[in-house]
């Protein structure tokens, strides 16, 4: 029998199994990847590079299989335990059980894959990836949901053992809308994170207050977040489906009374059929509506719809790699597009002459305001609307001529009239700060015709995840 190959008498739809498969690479979505008898990929998830393993396979395309690790021959060099008990099963962090040194290499690879083989562009040598000084514990903001039927573990299957309760609070199994999987302790947000979910589900299984089921849509627990800050500052958000009034209140005052920590106590009751909070009323239960961050002597306040990079320490890191990279001397007009609550746009501005901030959603314009406000910058103004509709002629006429543009677009990249638009006005720099450097590399290569790259710099924002940001520097062509 072909030592890399089992598939005696199998049917069509039998699934294959390859054996001593040696993992290759790290791929896409913080899956690795490996390379079958026949010459087809092979994505296969909880393995890392250097493992050697058999290979079941599940799903079979045209030029690749998915497949999963069923027993190792050789453990990789690059290979560690995972600290969490819900590895593997949890998909949040996929790449736990490889070293950090590794990670870093291979968010560095992929950043560099994508802009030489998509963007096709020249590129300088990369600066060294920026790594998080904090591996775990990083996140200051979680969302967590609930379940009434949650997520059975194989070991729970197998035992046949009667289940009286299965209520969960946790999260969605990958590619699974209606299970979750209940977590006892996540290392992603600080304490007291894990102790208020715990103490959550404790209470509300005492007394008997119900956890949603989304298939037949009733239950009172449908979420939770919590958002964390650099100050201390605590925000938690529990979004609940029925209107049950005298469960809201049962619980509410308990979290209150239980984390009296806590800044910001809200709720929000949402019967839509998803559980997005954007269109929602919020209610205020007890302290204010918001949480403050702090950068660099500048306050920021964060509301439960605030967009804000969810690793405060590195958030920082970022901001000043992209302050850097624009070089600012303080007689510089700059232009913060896709500004967000206006963190960027503020941060740059005590080296500026002027920061004009743009953004879609309205009420991260308010907040940019206020923020601008509380911190008595008075050199930043902030618009707001559709990039491609507000970002014209009319608006560079009213508000000048940019000498450096500074862009962190959302992961879909910016639209081609806002890459058009940019390269009408031709600013003598453009920083381009990236979550998503596939896109990224597509914007920098229409725009090589004018500009050079100069500078990159990936930064780990989301240490044990394949997520990466990568921040650009582009100089105009001489």
């Amino acid at each position: 029998m072909n030592p890399y190959f089992c598939a005696m008498g199998r049917k069509k739809t039998d699934k294959i199994v390859f054996e001593n498969v040696k993992v290759l690479d790290a791929g896409a979505k913080g899956v690795s990847v490996a390379k079958a008898p026949d010459g087809k990929v092979i994505f296969i998830p909880n393995v890392v590079p250097g493992d050697v393993v058999d290979v079941q396979t599940f799903k079979k395309r045209k030029a690749y299989y998915e497949g999963k690790a069923v027993n190792f021959h050789e453990f990789s060099e690059h290979r560690i335990d995972p600290i969490c008990e819900h590895f593997g099963v949890c998909g949040g962090c996929k790449w736990q059980n490889m070293k950090y040194e590794q990670q870093l290499f291979y968010k560095n690879q992929e950043v560099f894959n994508h802009l030489k083989r998509i963007g096709k562009v020249e590129l300088p040598e990369f600066e060294p990836i920026l790594g998080s000084k904090e591996q775990f514990f990083y996140r200051n903001k979680m969302e967590f949901g609930f379940s009434s039927s949650r997520w059975m573990t194989q070991e729970e299957i197998d035992s046949e053992a009667k289940l009286d309760n299965k209520n969960a609070v946790g999260f969605h199994i990958p590619k699974m809308w209606d299970k979750i999987l209940d977590i006892k302790k996540c290392h992603l947000q600080q304490d007291p994170s894990n102790d208020i979910r715990n103490e959550i589900r404790r209470f509300a299984n005492e007394n008997g207050l119900t956890f949603f089921n989304p298939r037949e849509n009733h239950g009172l627990l449908r979420t939770f977040m919590i958002r964390t800050a650099s100050t201390g500052e605590i925000m938690v958000l529990i979004q609940f489906y029925d209107n049950d009034k005298k469960g809201i209140e049962l619980m509410m005052n308990f979290l209150s009374e239980r984390f009296p920590e806590i800044t910001s106590l809200q709720y929000v009751i949402n019967q839509k059929a998803n559980d997005t909070i954007y269109d929602q009323d919020i209610i205020l239960f007890k302290g204010r509506d918001y949480i403050l961050e702090e950068m660099e002597g500048l306050n920021f306040s964060i509301n439960a719809k605030s967009f804000y990079q969810t690793n405060s320490a590195q958030a920082y890191e970022l901001y000043s790699i992209t302050r850097d990279f624009a070089g600012l001397t303080g007689n510089e007009l700059v232009y913060d597009l896709y500004t967000g609550t206006g963190t960027i746009a503020q941060f740059v501005s005590k080296k500026a002459k002027k920061v004009i901030g743009v953004e879609a959603v309205p009420e991260a314009i308010a907040d940019a305001k206020e923020n601008a406000k509380r911190n008595n910058i008075t050199n930043c103004e902030f618009f707001v609307g559709d990039m491609k509709n507000v970002f014209n002629d009319e608006f560079i006429k009213t508000h000048g001529h940019p000498d450096v543009i500074i862009t962190d677009p959302p992961r879909d990249g910016m639209h081609a009239d806002v890459v058009g638009q940019i390269l009408k006005i031709a600013p003598e720099k453009v920083v381009y700060v990236s979550c998503n450097s596939a896109t990224q590399a597509r914007d920098l290569a229409l725009m090589d015709g004018m500009y050079k790259v100069t500078r990159v710099r990936p930064v780990d924002m989301f240490p044990q995840t394949h997520h990466v940001e990568n921040v650009v520097l582009l100089e105009k062509r001489k």
